[in-house]
């Protein structure tokens, strides 16, 4: 019992300790600033976590990170990464998708169609599928089911036209060339959109 109260004790002051350090200083962290709060999270996502030990993995899906943590300036030095690599073909998606230049059921022009060709849809998890017989071309319309979404299609080339998520094809992409990354970088980007 006497080695145990030494423990707990020690427990609860730095468990004390961590909730009254109003901000942590980051000194020499200072090239990548956090674009979100940990306490942004709902209690839901951290349900299943274990508790931080100090010692975080290579994955980097300990959301318990402090701003003072090397792993944690590691991390946002490869989100900001990561944001600036995949956020032209963002930007271009969201444009024809949600702008007026192009009309429901109208096809891409040459060079959007070539963006989207080699950016986004080679990383769909069914890929293959979505391409089928070959392509003919890349369309924006109306979602069958959900009518107030505009989607990319393919029409392929015996006439046939199938959707397919370009939020998807981001994940696709983010998950092959950033595997460390990508688990953490889909969970915090990915569900609450990216603006």
């Amino acid at each position: 019992m006497t080695m145990a109260t030494p423990l707990l004790l020690r427990q609860g002051l730095l468990h004390r300790l961590r909730f009254t350090v109003a901000a942590p200083h980051r000194l020499w962290c200072n090239a990548a600033t956090p674009t979100t709060n940990s306490s942004s999270f709902s209690s839901s996502e951290h349900a299943n976590e274990k508790p931080s030990s100090g010692v975080t993995t290579n994955n980097t899906s300990n959301f318990l990170l402090k701003p003072n943590d090397p792993d944690y300036c590691k991390w946002k030095v490869e989100e900001d990464g990561i944001l600036r690599d995949d956020e032209p073909i963002v930007a271009l998606t969201k444009d024809i998708l949600h702008s007026s230049r192009y009309m429901d059921g109208e096809h891409l022009s040459v060079e959007d169609e070539k963006a989207v060709v080699k950016n986004l849809l080679p990383y769909h998890p069914h890929s293959e599928d979505k391409i089928g017989c070959g392509i003919y071309s890349i369309m924006v319309d109306r979602h069958h089911q959900f009518q107030r979404s505009r989607c990319l299609f393919v029409v392929r080339t015996d006439g046939s036209c199938i959707d397919f998520s370009y939020r998807k094809c981001l994940q696709g992409y983010i998950t092959d060339k950033y595997p460390s990354y990508a688990e953490r970088f889909i969970r915090e980007h990915f569900k609450r959109g990216r603006g």
